[in-house]
């Protein structure tokens, strides 16, 4: 794995400053990291058709006008929480890590799609379960968007 520019993101209070200084060029990507998806092309493939997609598919930290001035904190254990169950449903050693890029255009589901991708960070395992410690405590019922088999 290339050697990252920050150190491993241990908490989620350190991958808020992270955005806090980045407000909108960080994106979070789950793969088996940028060694794996560098040598790919740093093309995704779209997993239902297998089309190759033209850039890496990522998710946008950025935080949206409509979440006010509610705490970062919650918006990064979110973002992190909405995709934590590809770590389970992928193949084996896939991993959050924080990346910038390029914008190209927009996946099957709607994501960037990030060209130029250069990596900053890993995810520790400790932030994944400190998200999902989070989430569990909101007086809501969020769940990772997760697609459960064919209709």
């Amino acid at each position: 794995m290339p050697s990252f520019p920050h150190p491993d993101i241990t908490t989620l209070d350190a991958l808020a400053d992270l955005l806090r200084t980045h407000p909108d060029r960080l994106y979070l990507r789950w793969s088996r990291g940028p060694d794996t998806d560098l040598n790919h092309a740093g093309r995704s493939l779209d997993d239902l058709t297998g089309v190759p997609l033209p850039g890496l598919s990522a998710t946008s930290l950025a935080v949206e006008d409509w979440w006010q001035d509610r705490p970062l904190r919650l918006w990064v254990a979110r973002r992190l929480y909405d995709y934590c169950h590809l770590r389970r449903d992928k193949a084996p050693g896939i991993h959050p890590w924080i990346l910038t890029g390029t914008e190209t255009g927009r996946g099957p589901d709607n994501e960037p799609l990030l060209t130029d991708a250069r990596p900053l960070a890993r995810i520790s395992p400790d932030v994944i379960a400190q998200a999902e410690h989070e989430i569990t405590h909101q007086p809501g019922t969020w769940g990772p968007l997760r697609r459960t088999g064919r209709p």
